[in-house]
């Protein structure tokens, strides 16, 4: 097992910030891209699905859910294989169920059949390669991390625009089965994206035996500890809160528009509008929390993203006409760019390197159960209500309450965390308690054979026999 302890990431290695690293983003990208688009861009064989099969919307619709359920709902497992193997075999196993999955869903001849291929198996597969994709760049990046976040994180919104318009495509020219079998020789590059995955390495002490390696602490295949940080905790329930009605807005908002009278195709272009803002807005997000000024404040950056979405959707509760939609559509796609660039980077700031294989996949599983009620709640009020502008500040209102929640618990619970100023103050009062008073008087005797005996020690200033007198 020795690959798991190298990829683990040593303390005595300094995360490069660039050079190979930039390969790695660029996995990343890839990974994030595929693991979020890919459950709505399958979305668009539903209807061929509907006609195989003879059933409805709401059957084939669990099919994104489970893939969803999946990619959140097994961050513990990823966490106890990522810690127990290494990110690069746990990515290349999990590209290969990604793709098996797709392929073999397209020979299956029941929904049932398809709801374990496509929903479980290739979800987990997807998850499988998107925690260990987050955790290596973690490794990678430091000083320039928010960015490197950012630029990971617009993999989605581009992949969306991508893999949704291909599987009209494909399934326009080959029917369902042939799209799903070409969407999954298509993940097989999630093995290409774990292949750049390369452990850092700690440097090799040069001459001789070296000095003696650094300790290694003890490593758990699920770290729990993380549940006795206050950060993490109120980070895991404002997040929690927040995908409740995050998501929410997306689904419902090109059936608001057609609600209002707004043709199919201008409709179904509100999403591309939001998608193309939310390409621009994460990493710009990404390079303003990098600033050095800024950096310090980012939970409270997310914090008012948070907000800004939530404020965002109970404004777009008000609109009346295809415009007003448009506008909200904007400011959704920026605020909404802001929160997925910053999620995990805020988390990574809060937990540290080393226990954020652990923490991420426990907030993932906490953000599982909040996705399987989020957009069920709001078709449920929709429903009683058959008023969309409800369903709007629903979402908004438990996006601003986890906006609250992150704000007020960091602010009060936490407060400034104590300068790690206090090694360099310990060394100063043992270099004083180390020098010799001024006032005293020592045999020139003594100090030369203390000096003798006693050569350079710990950086102290070594006195000659003249000035120690």
């Amino acid at each position: 097992m020795g690959g798991a302890v190298v990829d683990e990431g040593p303390t005595g290695v300094k995360a490069p910030d660039g050079g190979w690293g930039w390969a790695v983003l660029f996995g990343c990208f890839v990974i994030t891209g595929f693991s979020y688009a890919f459950p709505k861009a399958v979305s668009v064989f539903f209807k061929e699905l509907m006609h195989e099969f003879g059933i409805g919307y709401s059957d084939t619709a669990w099919i994104s859910s489970i893939l969803l359920a999946m990619l959140y709902g097994t961050g513990p497992l990823c966490s106890v294989c990522v810690n127990r193997f290494g990110c690069r075999p746990v990515m290349l196993v999990g590209g290969l169920f990604a793709s098996l999955g797709m392929v073999a869903a397209s020979f299956c001849t029941s929904i049932i059949a398809i709801y374990l291929t496509t929903g479980v198996i290739t979800g987990l597969g997807l998850a499988l390669n998107f925690q260990p994709s987050l955790i290596m760049l973690n490794r990678y990046f430091s000083k320039r991390r928010p960015m490197a976040n950012g630029l990971a994180a617009a993999g989605s919104p581009v992949f969306l625009c991508t893999l949704s318009p291909l599987g009209q495509l494909l399934q326009d020219h080959y029917g369902w089965r042939g799209g799903f079998l070409i969407l999954g020789g298509l993940l097989l590059n999630c093995c290409v994206c774990a292949a750049l995955m390369r452990p850092l390495v700690a440097p090799q002490a040069s001459g001789g035996a070296g000095p003696p390696k650094p300790q290694q602490p003890s490593r758990h295949l699920l770290d729990l500890s993380v549940f006795r940080d206050r950060g993490f905790l109120i980070y895991a329930v404002a997040a929690s809160i927040m995908v409740l009605g995050l998501f929410v807005p997306p689904v419902f908002v090109v059936s608001y528009a057609k609600d209002l009278g707004v043709p199919d195709t201008k409709a179904a272009f509100l999403l591309t509008i939001l998608g193309f803002i939310d390409i621009f807005a994460r990493p710009t997000a990404g390079f303003i929390t990098g600033l050095k000024k800024v950096r310090p404040y980012s939970v409270y950056l997310f914090s008012f993203a948070m907000f800004f979405n939530g404020f965002t959707d109970l404004t777009g509760s008000t609109a009346s006409d295809y415009g007003g939609l448009v506008v909200f559509c904007i400011f959704f796609g920026i605020s909404y760019g802001m929160v997925g660039a910053l999620q995990f980077e805020v988390l990574m700031a809060i937990v540290g390197t080393q226990k954020f294989s652990s923490a991420i996949g426990l907030v993932l599983l906490l953000e599982a159960v909040a996705v399987l009620i989020g957009p069920p709640s709001g078709g449920k009020l929709l429903d009683a209500t058959k008023v969309y502008k409800y369903v709007f500040i629903l979402a908004g209102a438990e996006v601003l309450t986890s906006s609250l929640v992150l704000l007020l618990g960091n602010f009060f619970c936490i407060g400034k965390r104590p300068q790690t100023t206090q090694p360099e103050g310990v060394a100063s009062e043992e270099e004083k308690l180390h020098k010799p008073p001024v006032d005293v008087r020592v045999d020139s005797r003594e100090v030369e054979h203390f000096l003798k005996a006693e050569p350079e020690k710990n950086g102290e200033v070594v006195h000659t026999p003249e000035t120690s007198v």
